[in-house]
């Protein structure tokens, strides 16, 4: 706090705010947590498009780690099914059917039996289950164990680049900073293993739209496949 605090106040006087400007900024920030629903965290959009997200991200992954985090995004959603390897995660959702396959190691090489794999994406047109009105079942999103070797594999569809929400305050800061509102396409893998860091990170779709100018600035060369 007392961090936060002195930077706070450092802002105040080298940015000479004005008492028009701070209400524009508790009115901003009053319009984001009523934007939140228990589908829609316009906190974190908001965190990820000022950069915050993925500085928290890269800051506390340990050094040795070998894949590199990024953002967990506003559309995780907590509780996705149990699938057996090789499943298709994307039945019914629209886009190119893609498969994904790899292996769990830790920092020397060794396979990792029984690693746990979150994983969630949008559809073909980057249209998540959650943006979807009156969408209660999970689509694109399953967790899996990985093998004996650490192997893991599934089918899903090949995502999409997309906008994020605009329709928001988010939204109306992006437009005041005259950026794009898009992100690249990209799939989304949360990894977790009692006694090991876990990982967020995506992996990105090479020659995807908005790989060089992601607008939450999460891409990291070492995640484009």
């Amino acid at each position: 706090m007392a961090t936060l605090i002195t930077k706070l106040h450092e802002f105040i006087r080298e940015a000479d705010l004005t008492p028009e400007e701070w209400m524009a900024a508790i009115e901003f920030l009053t319009a984001t947590g009523k934007t939140c629903t228990d589908k829609r965290q316009e906190f974190i959009l908001l965190s990820d498009t000022l950069g915050a997200s993925m500085q928290v991200a890269s800051g506390n992954l340990p050094a040795t780690a070998a894949t590199e985090a990024t953002v967990q995004g506003p559309y995780y959603w907590a509780g996705a099914p149990d699938k057996a390897l090789g499943s298709n995660i994307a039945e019914g959702v629209a886009g190119e059917p893609a498969y994904y396959a790899g292996q769990v190691t830790d920092t020397e090489g060794k396979p990792l039996a029984g690693a746990l794999l979150d994983v969630w994406s949008g559809d073909g047109e980057g249209v998540y289950d959650m943006q979807v009105e009156g969408q209660t079942e999970m689509l694109a999103r399953a967790r899996f164990r990985t093998d004996a070797e650490g192997r893991y594999a599934f089918w899903s569809i090949r995502p999409s680049f997309y906008p994020i929400p605009m329709d928001g305050p988010v939204g109306k800061m992006i437009e005041g900073m005259g950026k794009h509102p898009n992100r690249p396409g990209h799939i989304h893998f949360m990894l977790s293993m009692p006694g090991y860091a876990g990982v967020t990170t995506h992996l990105f779709v090479a020659n995807s739209p908005y790989l060089d100018s992601d607008v939450v600035f999460g891409v990291r060369d070492s995640l484009v496949v």
